[in-house]
């Protein structure tokens, strides 16, 4: 099957951007280079094209119960504009996907789920809508979405783009009227700076995308860049640091499962998991040598080995090579000396927190 395309694919071509298959499309891994672009958005201001991301919308008299049911964060009473990040989870606890949840307004929310998993998404929501009052509308296909991210953004937003945002603080979502249509922009990323995300038809968004190129200010950034720069801010990827076999305790985001909560799917057992405590953790491991740990290196304790890496890099910001990594819950503890296994060699690590660079958010 072919990959498919989003609506900027040709501008990643003119543009001579090395382009590889991910989540099911032709996207752009990078430009210039990944280090030039991950310093661009650490220092400066840069665009990703993330229209592959998949938007579903809840609307109906029970939206916000339905929500509430698939979706470990809760959202009950929450203001317009407000933004939710937390999982879908199979009963058992394992994770579906992580997702950001949006309220538009009341019983009408707008879910952004993750490229590779829109179809299983999608067919796990129409799956439990049971009884539920609702409409789903899967919209992924009208989207086009970018990014706009980095300590410069919101100048590049309000003076390139004429998009006033200023006043919008992290995780909150407005929509504004233009080119006769209704444009959703939010102030939320991926890369642990400040940044702002705007979701419009294919033609809005190649017109934004092309006023960021024209002007200079922002330079075109691939995903390779974008993994670099979540990984450093500890920020989970579906299919390394959460799974079907990684729940969201296992990956220390309990924070986003709000257990108080009468109920959701995987309550019972996350709840259970979270009172046993999970066999197995993602944790944060810093290398003593410059050697990268990556992705399925096996990590050892005196030789035996008790888990393996999920991301690893030599991380741009600090210069220091750091992996996230699943271990036995035994060798989680900060401080414990641990070794990876890369290629014949081991190498020596230390078990540290999974934050290896601090975010820069806007909180008021």
């Amino acid at each position: 099957m072919e990959n498919k395309r989003t609506c900027l694919y040709d501008r990643h071509v003119a543009l001579g951007a090395l382009i590889s298959p991910f989540g099911g499309f032709d996207m752009p891994i990078q430009y210039s280079s990944i280090i030039d672009e991950h310093n661009a958005v650490r220092q400066h201001c840069g665009v990703f094209d993330v229209s592959h991301m998949g938007e579903v919308r809840v609307t109906g008299p029970d939206a916000e119960r339905y929500v509430n049911h698939i979706f470990t964060n809760d959202i009950t009473g929450a203001p317009d504009g407000k933004i939710f990040y937390g999982m879908m989870c199979y009963p058992d606890g394992g994770t579906v996907d992580d997702l950001l949840v949006y309220r538009m307004g009341e019983n009408d929310y707008f879910l952004v789920i993750n490229a590779a998993n829109i179809d299983k998404d999608v067919a796990w929501m129409e799956e439990h809508v049971g009884d539920f009052d609702i409409t789903l509308d899967h919209q992924s296909s009208y989207y086009g979405q970018i990014a706009v991210q980095g300590p410069e953004s919101e100048a590049v937003m309000e003076e390139v783009l004429g998009i006033p945002c200023k006043e919008l603080v992290f995780y909150t979502v407005k929509t504004i009227e233009a080119a006769g249509e209704t444009v959703i922009v939010s102030r939320t990323g991926y890369t642990g700076e400040d940044g702002f995300e705007v979701y419009a038809s294919h033609d809005y968004i190649r017109g934004l995308w092309d006023k960021l190129m024209e002007s200079g200010r922002c330079k075109p950034c691939g995903l390779g860049c974008r993994d670099t720069l979540r990984f450093e801010v500890g920020l989970p990827l579906y299919g390394d640091e959460l799974s079907e076999e990684i729940t969201p305790v296992m990956a220390g985001l309990s924070m986003f499962c709000k257990f108080d909560k009468p109920e959701f799917i995987g309550r019972e057992a996350l709840v259970r998991q979270k009172a046993e405590g999970p066999a197995r953790r993602v944790i944060g491991i810093e290398l003593k040598d410059r050697a990268i740990p990556r992705h399925g290196y096996a990590v050892l304790k005196d030789g035996v080995q008790v888990g393996e890496v999920t991301t690893g890099y030599n991380s741009i910001s600090t210069g220091k090579s750091v992996c996230m990594a699943l271990v036995e819950a035994a060798h989680a503890k900060l401080g414990t000396e641990l070794e990876i296994q890369i290629r014949r060699k081991t190498f020596p690590g230390t078990v540290v927190k999974k934050r290896f660079y601090d975010k820069h958010y806007k909180k008021d």
